[in-house]
């Protein structure tokens, strides 16, 4: 008995002295700055050159994050990525890529052209992979609502990368609204300097080679299929529909954030808008159907989600600005070289400039006069590539994102109305030649959100969906 009794002894306090030792924390095993394999996020980023070079690099500022894999099509835009991650292995097709290294990988990064976003990110998403998606999240309304409905059904964690959507600016802005500060808001001005590319050209022509190592049938990818041209690659793809979403699609996603984050809206019932008539000779108009136009202006009107009447929202592009308004003195600055945006209640007016930055109440004196609200919004320090990377390693359902697809995917499809009103206003009638009956979109567009259609100019529908290259 005595021999057995000892023998237990010894059993259970070796057991309780092996409990204590995997239950030392892993940090103080592995020294300082340990991250434990399972508290770390492998990434497999689409899209490597370019935007897809500094998602991946800002990405890799967290301990926590592995750069496994990546692809480009283009691999002298990737040759950034290639040396600063020379373990991560290199594919130009991302469906290769995630296929091969499905077991690797844990999330996505898409930093591609907008006409690949949504099925590049589908991709990602059905075999379970969380997903980081440059703005706009896609290119075509129909895209955002099914994405927004695949982050659901798939239990992913997602985000939007319009980084304002993180900032403390727009936090700042919605503590002020929310305050009463500015009184019910009935409208709201926004706009941007973009295009900073070629916009409103004629389709280029003319034969080029290919460059070596770039596979220019991928980069095409689920769009009609075109010659490879220097006007659309590496970057002034943005202009051209087949590929952007021109000006609009490039900043409104940093730009309206605040509009679409702090008010109680969610899809417009009516949008118009109008564009510069460009003229090659005397009274003939310049056809540009394959290009963004130069510039625009676009009225979107919204319910409000309480029920308590409209709220008008102006957006404008291509140099464009709205009127300053009469509180903001004539050498202070409006918004910042990106643009801005001006929120006009009752009680006063608001502003900020591109991301929620430097917000301001207007007259810019009652910053001082005011007593402003104490903070109640959570703010994201560590920002929003890391908030992502933090979230995804908690997983679905448990972190927070700032611009998760239940957010962005609204707010894209919301953004997207405007450029269906462009292309509306630019549809041409071959079988019409007279002036008035030129130009068939010039009207006021109504938009019935839960079936995806303008209820009352059928051709306008066109630009909801597009159809995919045969493959993709």
């Amino acid at each position: 008995m005595s021999k057995n009794k000892t023998r237990r002894d010894f059993l259970r306090t070796g057991s309780i002295a092996a409990a204590g030792f995997f239950i030392v924390p892993r940090h103080v095993l592995g020294g300082p700055g340990y991250v434990a394999p399972s508290d770390r996020l492998n990434i497999a980023g689409i899209g490597a050159g370019g935007k897809g070079a500094s998602d991946l690099a800002e990405f890799a500022k967290s301990p926590k994050v592995n750069i496994v894999a990546f692809c480009d099509v283009d691999e002298a835009q990737a040759a950034g990525s290639v040396k600063r991650f020379p373990k991560a292995k290199f594919y130009y097709d991302f469906r290769e890529m995630l296929e091969k290294e499905k077991n690797n990988i844990d999330a996505v990064s898409v930093s591609t052209p907008d006409h690949t976003h949504a099925i590049a990110t589908l991709a990602a998403m059905e075999m379970g992979k969380h997903v980081y998606v440059q703005k706009p999240l896609t290119h075509d309304i129909y895209e955002a609502r099914m994405l927004t409905e695949a982050a659901k059904k798939y239990k992913v964690v997602t985000q939007m990368g319009n980084q304002g959507g993180s900032g403390d600016g727009v936090r700042l802005m919605k503590e002020w609204y929310d305050a009463g500060l500015i009184g019910k808001v009935t409208s709201v001005n926004a706009w941007t300097n973009r295009p900073v590319w070629p916009q409103g050209l004629a389709k280029p022509t003319g034969t080029h080679a290919v460059p070596a190592n770039f596979k220019w049938d991928l980069w095409i990818g689920p769009s009609k299929f075109e010659d490879y041209n220097p006007a659309y690659h590496p970057f002034n793809w943005r202009g051209w529909w087949s590929f952007g979403t021109g000006a609009l699609g490039d900043m409104a996603c940093h730009i309206m954030d605040p509009i679409y984050r702090i008010l109680p809206i969610l899809y417009p019932n009516e949008v118009e808008c109008s564009l510069p008539n460009q003229f090659t000779a005397a009274w003939t108009e310049a056809g540009y159907i394959d290009s963004c136009p130069p510039a625009s202006i676009i009225h979107l009107n919204y319910p409000r989600t309480d029920g308590k009447g409209q709220i008008k929202v102006t957006w404008m592009d291509g140099g464009l600005l709205p009127k300053r308004p009469e509180e903001l003195l004539p050498d202070e600055a409006m918004g910042n070289w990106d643009g801005g945006v001006i929120f006009e209640g009752t009680k006063g007016k608001m502003m900020s400039g591109c991301y929620g930055e430097k917000p301001t109440l207007l007259p810019t004196k009652r910053m001082k006069q005011e007593k402003l609200p104490a903070q109640k919004l959570k703010r994201v320090p560590e920002g929003h590539y890391v908030q992502w990377v933090n979230a995804c390693i908690e997983g679905y359902g448990k972190g927070e994102t700032s611009s998760p697809f239940e957010y962005a995917g609204p707010f894209t499809e919301s953004i997207l109305m405007g450029n269906l009103a462009i292309r509306s206003w630019m549809i041409k009638n071959p079988k019409l030649t007279g002036w008035g009956d030129k130009y068939l979109g010039r009207k006021k567009l109504l938009w019935d959100a839960a079936n995806m259609k303008i209820t009352n100019f059928d051709e306008a529908n066109q630009f909801v969906k597009r159809e995919y290259r045969t493959g993709w």
